[in-house]
């Protein structure tokens, strides 16, 4: 296992600060400074999918109902989104890293990771690079990034939130492993909210505490993803920085402006989504084996439904006794339902090659 005081990685974590919102505010000069959210209308269904730091100073963030919103805020703007916007802006910023290394690692429209660990500009100085990469950011595109820098993406990601908006913040391998130990459960990315609650549960509530947990333990209770809290408690995180990511399912929701609670309307409208899906995959020349439900109760509780199988799927009207299956020991018929979702997975192309090795699928990498 590496060692975190001999790591010679630099790994940097970019991430646009409040990214749609900014852009918004960037386009639109009359919504500068001002509370803005970028989402649904607030007397809809929607939710809040990011909104300005005017917005956020009255509790507001994303994932929030919209309506939610507007009771704290009503003298908000609301503006839905404009993807082709945000899309031409990240592609701009992609530009920009490819500047600097051609080792990156899109994560989603807003952030990144970059392994400069062999660049030669700045001297090879990571933060200085960061500092020129959001410098560069800033002048082409009229947007502020914040950077996180460390010797792993793990401590990167940490540290690039830190300071925001417009921060720049640095972790050393000889401060990881205490920075570490410092932390709430809660910062470490990809421990959510029921991992968290879990953790308290056992009296974890540090990077410390972990730390102190033997691996067999941590397995025991979190199975494979013991190993992994194992080592970032310890600042340690060797995944490399991969600049080919590939999709590795597809997946369609819907929010329903009424709720709906008939089993038979749920099941039409799994269909209609399923439908897509398998529109979706077979654009890409590709085929699935798992299916999975998505339901959000009208009270946001949300549970989800897998099936793996043996064949192909291979049209909707084909799985209505397996969507039934999946529907049984739910509410679905009791409970009234704001959003449905599928999700296919296990995807392989026609030929039957593993979708594994097929690199030039659902590729983010940028020329």
């Amino acid at each position: 296992m590496q060692s975190p005081m001999n790591s010679n990685r630099k790994i940097i974590h970019i991430d646009m600060d409040a990214f749609f919102a900014a852009v918004e505010q960037r386009d639109f000069p009359q919504y500068r400074n001002k509370p803005l959210i970028v989402g649904g209308a607030p007397d809809s269904r929607g939710v809040v999918a990011t909104c300005s730091y005017e917005a956020r100073q009255y509790g507001i963030h994303s994932a929030m109902s919209s309506a939610h919103a507007y009771r704290l805020c009503p003298q908000a703007i609301f503006v839905k989104p404009r993807f082709d916007a945000y899309q031409e802006a990240s592609m701009a910023i992609r530009k920009i890293f490819a500047d600097y290394t051609d080792l990156f690692e899109p994560l989603s429209l807003d952030e990144a990771y970059l392994d400069v660990s062999n660049a030669g500009l700045h001297q090879g100085s990571a933060t200085l690079i960061a500092k020129a990469i959001k410098a560069s950011i800033k002048q082409e595109t009229q947007l502020i990034a914040s950077a996180g820098v460390s010797y792993n993406k793990f401590l990167s990601k940490i540290a690039s939130d830190i300071n925001k908006p417009d921060g720049l913040y640095l972790i050393t391998p000889e401060q990881g492993p205490d920075f570490a130990e410092r932390l709430s459960v809660e910062k470490f990315h990809g421990i959510g909210k029921a991992t968290s609650l879990k953790m308290h549960s056992l009296g974890i509530k540090t990077g410390k505490d972990l730390k102190e947990l033997p691996l067999e333990t941590l397995q025991h209770y979190f199975g494979k993803a013991g190993l992994h809290y194992y080592s970032i408690s310890r600042g340690i995180d060797n995944r490399p920085v991969n600049n080919c990511r590939i999709r590795k399912s597809v997946g369609v929701e819907i929010t329903f402006q009424q709720d709906i609670k008939a089993k038979q309307d749920v099941i039409a409208q799994l269909q209609s989504l399923l439908e897509k899906a398998l529109s979706k995959i077979a654009e890409k020349q590709l085929v699935a084996h798992t299916l999975t439900v998505k339901i959000k109760y009208h009270d946001f509780v949300q549970i989800t439904r897998s099936r793996t199988l043996p064949h192909v799927i291979t049209a909707a009207s084909t799985l209505v006794d397996i969507l039934e299956d999946l529907l049984k020991n739910t509410d679905i018929g009791r409970r009234n339902v704001r959003l449905l979702g599928i999700t296919l997975s296990s995807l392989e192309n026609k030929a039957g090659q593993t979708h594994s090795r097929q690199m030039d699928l659902f590729n983010d990498c940028q020329a």
